[in-house]
Parts: structure tokens; C-alpha cells; sequence
């Protein structure tokens, strides 16, 4: 199906979709999840085209390629997965759905009635049972094993180089990005690159001139500096005993980076480049995370330190390199010591420059003196966890 974002879809009915999938749920190898039948015969906008994804489940982290894939702004409820808190956006394959003309269904439309044989001879392979028995099995150790679209995510995508430049021809074809956005963003990867702004050893001059000249734009300082804290001491923890609807301010980027280890973690939870840019600004908590399915295991997991997710912030695929305009809009994760309590009439502060240089500063030596530390442009995450950046080995 040829869509683009922003064109109105009507979800088929339950008896239409049924007929699309094998008896486990599947479509081309992409579930379908039990939530996803409550939006049957409902009209909504293209949110995205997925054409694109990222691999959160090898440990890679590069693209993937999803064939007539699209995202509406339709997120999983977790209720078929033992209660997941991760939020993913759900995939829809373009056979799910119908291209309409507005969000205004025809009242009255008759509907041709298929004769006997037509309905005995496309009998759906598949029923309501068996797409919500999909959803899990027994591990070898007795253990429940959960099966999504994000834990089944390679079996229904395909690796996609990032020298590849259809899909930076489809993300803008598509509505996805625009082609200032798309302008901006290989902006960004020559410099980090071409200003060796990459590089531990020769890149500080080059990232003291980003910081400089995006504080006289007022744009976003660079994003990948290093924490400054050594490896081996324990990162530091507060608990705000923030509920969901609290109002909170991101603390600016210094103050973060002296929560954070050179490996940019803070126990355990990765603080990646693609949170940079909501620091110092205010949003309402969204989500407390107590526990979620981890994509690479399908086992359910608990945390132990506190972790949230704010409404409106999620992954915009601006400094990720070989994700970059990636579509998947994946929730991130906030440690509460990141974050600090707000009135009503916050506002947002304005990140000291001087701050942030020695910062860098401190982490270009603390790097120094760490062997086998990963550079902070390498394309990985720490550990592994579903729908956010890095993962809580703290739990």
C-alpha cells in the first residue's frame, strides 16, 4: 500500500485481518498483537512509514529494512505482555490497512455480504485464540517467554547498510523528514567525522567549536561528551518519588554528565546522544517503568532503581549514525536524578557553556585512562533494554 504521512487509513475488520495471517499470528513474519484488533474498522493518520527500523535486539543497534511497513500514533499496552511498560510504537503492515479520503466514516454504507463458497474458501488460517497464544511459551526453565513485534523484530526485517541511499530517498518521499531535517542530519555526521569530533585523542578542539557556535545559535550542545565519573565507582541515585502527571524539568546536560560513568551510564541505564536535546526543558511524567519485556530474551524484567518516561519525548533518530531518521519513535528512559521537580510556570535553563567544556574535558581524561572503553559516537548501547536507550543491569 502507497501511503505517506499523514494520509488517513481505515484499519480492517477483525475477519479481514484474521484472513492475512498463519496460524501464528503472523504476516510476513510480523505479529499481530492481540491490542491491535480494538482498532478494527477505526480511521487514523499515517503517523510514520516504517520502512525503516532499528535493531534493538541483536545488541547492534544498526538499521533494519520492513517492507510496506507503516506506524500509526498507536502505541502497545503491554496488557497481552504481562503488564509491559516499554510503550513500543506498534508496526502495521500495509495489508492491515485501507486508504481513505478523512476521518469520517460513511453512515449507512452497505456492505457486500460474500456468497457461502466465498466464505468457506477464505476461511481465516488463524483465530483470536491463536494470536493471543502467540503472545508466549514456556522457556527451558519453566520461565514465560513473551513473543511481540520489538522481541520478533528480525525475523520480519532485513539488515539495512547505512551507505544504503534509498532509505534516505523513502524518508523523505515518504513525509517522514524533511529535506532540511535530512540536511541537517548528514550535517552533523560530516562534521562529527570529518572534524575527527569522534575521536577521544584529537576531537576536543572540534567539539569546544560545536559547543561554541550552537551556544551563540541556541541550539543543542554536542551529544556525545563523555560522563565523568571513573569506571569501577558507583554512579550516584535520587529518588523523587515521581507518580505519573508530576511536572519535572530535565536537568541541563553538565548536570547529567557528573551523574554518569565514561561509558555514559548511570547505573546500568545509558544516557544516549538522543536525550540531549530535551535537557533543561519541562514535560509531565508519562510512565513510572516497574517493569518491562526484555526484547533480546522475551523475559519479563523488574527495576529496582527508578526510571521514568516522560510524555512527548522519545527517540527522534537525529545524531544515531546508522539509525539515523529512524521512524521508530522508541520512548525514552529517564533515571529521576536526571530530573528535578517543576512548577507550573517553569522554565527552561539555558546550559552553561564553560560547564559543558570541562566537562569534556574531564572526560577526554578519564577516557584516557580506561582501556577498552567504547568512544562516545560508537553506534552501541550498554546492555540491553527494549524501547529506551541502554538497559538496567541495577534492576
Amino acid at each position: 500500500m502507497k501511503a505517506h504521512a499523514g494520509d488517513w487509513v481505515e484499519v480492517l475488520s477483525k475477519a479481514e485481518i484474521l484472513r492475512t495471517l498463519d496460524k501464528n499470528g503472523r504476516f510476513d513474519e510480523l505479529p499481530f498483537m492481540p491490542q491491535m484488533f480494538k482498532y478494527c474498522g477505526k480511521r487514523f493518520r499515517i503517523y510514520q512509514s516504517a520502512h525503516k527500523t532499528c535493531d534493538t535486539v541483536s545488541g547492534h543497534y544498526a538499521g533494519r529494512h520492513l517492507q510496506d511497513g507503516h506506524h500509526l500514533n498507536l502505541r502497545c499496552d503491554g496488557q497481552a505482555y504481562g503488564g509491559c511498560q516499554a510503550g513500543c510504537l506498534i508496526f502495521w503492515k500495509g495489508a492491515w490497512l485501507k486508504p481513505v479520503d478523512g476521518p469520517a466514516q460513511v453512515q449507512g454504507a452497505l456492505k457486500r455480504i460474500p456468497s457461502p463458497s466465498e466464505q468457506a474458501s477464505s476461511s481465516p488460517r488463524c483465530t483470536e485464540s491463536d494470536v493471543l497464544s502467540a503472545t508466549k511459551r514456556q522457556g527451558a526453565g519453566g520461565d514465560v517467554r513473551y513473543s511481540c513485534q520489538a522481541t520478533e523484530l528480525l525475523d520480519y526485517t532485513t539488515p539495512l547498510s547505512w551507505w544504503n541511499a534509498r532509505q534516505y530517498v523513502d524518508s523523505y518521499r515518504s513525509g517522514n523528514r524533511t529535506l532540511p531535517q535530512i540536511a541537517r542530519g548528514f550535517l552533523y555526521l560530516f562534521y562529527y567525522y570529518g572534524a575527527l569530533a569522534v575521536s577521544d585523542r584529537w576531537g576536543r578542539p572540534a567539539r569546544w567549536l560545536y559547543n561554541r557556535i550552537q551556544a551563540i545559535t541556541g541550539g543543542v550542545p554536542f551529544p556525545r561528551l563523555k560522563g565523568i565519573i571513573p569506571l569501577g565507582q558507583s554512579t550516584p541515585r535520587c529518588d523523587l518519588g515521581l507518580r505519573p502527571g508530576d511536572l519535572v524539568r530535565v536537568k541541563s546536560y553538565a548536570e547529567i554528565l557528573a551523574t554518569l560513568d565514561i561509558r555514559l551510564s548511570n547505573r546500568g541505564l545509558s544516557f544516549d546522544a538522543e536525550l540531549v536535546p530535551f535537557c533543561g526543558k519541562v514535560f509531565r511524567v508519562g510512565t513510572c517503568v516497574e517493569r518491562f519485556v526484555d526484547e533480546k530474551t522475551g523475559q519479563m524484567r523488574r527495576m529496582n532503581t527508578p526510571a521514568v518516561i516522560l510524555e512527548g519525548v522519545s527517540c527522534k533518530g537525529l545524531y544515531s549514525g546508522q539509525r539515523m531518521f529512524c521512524p521508530r519513535s522508541i520512548h525514552l528512559w529517564w533515571r529521576e536524578i536526571w530530573l528535578e521537580r517543576a512548577s507550573i510556570d517553569a522554565c527552561p535553563r539555558i546550559p552553561i557553556p564553560s560547564i559543558l567544556a570541562s566537562a569534556c574535558a574531564t572526560g577526554d581524561k578519564a577516557a584516557s585512562n580506561a582501556s577498552g572503553v567504547a568512544i562516545a559516537g560508537s553506534e552501541t548501547k550498554a546492555e540491553s533494554q527494549p524501547s529506551m536507550v541502554g538497559s538496567d543491569t541495577d534492576l
